[in-house]
């Protein structure tokens, strides 16, 4: 018999889901906690039970043991003939035990009991018939007493107050052991939500710093528990790394600041010599590569202060309601044309739709950013393709290519200043387009990130779309 795909499909799909749930710490915990509430409930509640019946069984034992020692006494004589009035008027007289009183030939003489085999010392009787009348399910415990005469005397006590405790006491386990598993498992279900929720505290915030809001920190939960205790060490270490990121960055910010305007005026006193009439040829070209090597420092350093402003969410100052079908075109009427110098095809597969409240320099620089990058990085017959839709009141921008991509461990280091890929040396650039890109990103409230294109690279970009905002539009870093 052949089991359908479809069949099989839904099978494996849950099974997966069974070994996602039962694998969870939650499921873990809520089974530990169920497993341990059953356990300690079911053993207090046997070894109160056992204690109970332990302490009814000697109650018994006592009393028979009593009415024994007064039927002796009574009797006056270990022989059937003082034992058989004093047994004649009990029967009579104490309904609640059991008597028997045979001869040396097994004949009952007395009581309330039929014949048993004559056996010295304590038994318990469970034999319905050995009883004249009560209970035939009752059992009961008595004590025989072998006379002189070869004659036996028994004297017993029902023990259906034993019977019941027991039959009860097993009633009492039973209906325990599915209230303390309700228990269990509601009482491990919130136990596992509180420890969770904690954790996902934890987690959420590691995200958002992750995300380059350095500025977030675990909540306390006033409880001074470990949780506590570990959010108080996560945020001291988050304090410390966020006041030697800054150092860093204002160390990098200073000397950027600092050096532009030497290197400007060192570039105009090479301009000044090149023009020079009697300047040999080497000594003019001389200078012109030094002017290019100028021109990328300041290009470079130029970049490293508007990185700087946008993350302190300073923009150029101009906000704006900006359509990025306009944009995109723009982008494609600027690159077209270099990237068709190069062998390359710049697409746009159909109007971009979407208006993003923010500044329209800095997102012209960011569409630019990308576009440039993947015209650089490619290589010739490579085609490159601006795309966007919109999906749940966001816009999502797309910028691929069919190039050799970047590989899975690198893609979100890219983003961070000065790194370049070895695969990228040959290619001019200062190593911070994708940083200026994702602080842009940022600054307009959207994310970004990079994934394989089959084959190439695919950058998408989620902004909010501002479409159906009010008529005034808002400051991205607002």
């Amino acid at each position: 018999m052949t089991i359908p795909v479809a069949v099989r499909g839904a099978v494996r799909g849950r099974l997966d889901a069974l070994y996602r749930i039962t694998s969870s710490l939650s499921f873990r915990i809520v089974l530990l906690f169920a497993g341990f509430l059953m356990l300690s409930g079911a053993l207090a509640i046997l070894l109160s039970g056992l204690q109970s019946q332990h302490s009814l069984e000697k109650q018994i034992r006592r009393a028979v043991r009593a009415e024994r020692t007064e039927v002796i006494s009574a009797a006056g004589g270990m022989d059937l003939a003082h034992f058989r009035p004093v047994v004649q008027n009990l029967v009579r007289h104490e309904p609640d035990f059991f008597y028997l009183l045979e001869d040396g030939a097994n004949r009952v003489l007395a009581g309330n009991m039929l014949h048993l085999r004559p056996q010295p010392g304590s038994r318990w009787l469970s034999r319905a018939h050995r009883q004249l009348y009560g209970e035939p399910e009752s059992a009961i415990y008595g004590e025989g007493v072998l006379l002189n005469d070869g004659g036996y005397f028994f004297v017993g006590l029902n023990a259906r107050s034993l019977t019941e405790l027991r039959r009860d006491f097993w009633i009492i386990v039973g209906w325990s052991l599915v209230g303390f598993s309700v228990l269990g498992v509601g009482g491990g279900m919130i136990l596992s939500t509180i420890i969770l929720g904690r954790i996902e505290t934890i987690s959420v915030t590691a995200r958002r710093i992750m995300s380059g809001d350095m500025a977030q920190r675990i909540p306390y939960q006033g409880a001074d528990d470990e949780f506590d205790h570990l959010a108080h060490s996560l945020n001291a270490m988050l304090e410390r790394n966020e006041r030697l990121i800054s150092s860093l960055q204002q160390v990098s910010n200073d000397i950027a600041h600092d050096m532009r305007r030497p290197l400007s005026r060192l570039r105009r006193r090479l301009e000044a010599a090149a023009l020079a009439e009697r300047l040999p040829d080497a000594a003019r070209d001389t200078i012109e590569d030094a002017l290019g090597d100028l021109d990328a420092a300041l290009e470079t350093f130029s970049s490293l202060l508007r990185l700087s402003q946008i993350e302190a969410e300073i923009s150029t100052g101009t906000c704006a309601r900006v359509s990025l079908d306009d944009l995109t075109r723009r982008i494609t009427d600027l690159y077209g044309p270099v990237a068709e110098d190069r062998g390359q095809v710049l697409i746009v597969p159909g109007p971009v739709p979407g208006t993003v409240a923010g500044d329209p320099v800095l997102l012209m620089q960011m569409l630019s950013n990308l576009v440039e990058n993947a015209i650089n990085h490619t290589p010739a017959g490579s085609r490159i393709s601006l795309d966007g839709r919109l999906a749940d009141g966001r816009i999502l921008l797309v910028v691929a290519d069919d190039g050799p991509g970047i590989p899975p461990d690198a893609r979100e280091r890219v983003f961070q200043r000065f790194v370049r890929l070895d695969a990228s040396r040959s290619v001019p650039g200062s190593g911070l387009g994708l940083s200026l890109v994702r602080a842009i990103v940022r600054l307009h409230g959207g994310t970004i990130s990079l994934s394989d294109n089959r084959p190439g690279l695919r950058c998408t970009i989620i902004l909010p779309d501002d479409a159906a905002a009010g008529d005034s539009p808002r400051s991205p870093a607002a």
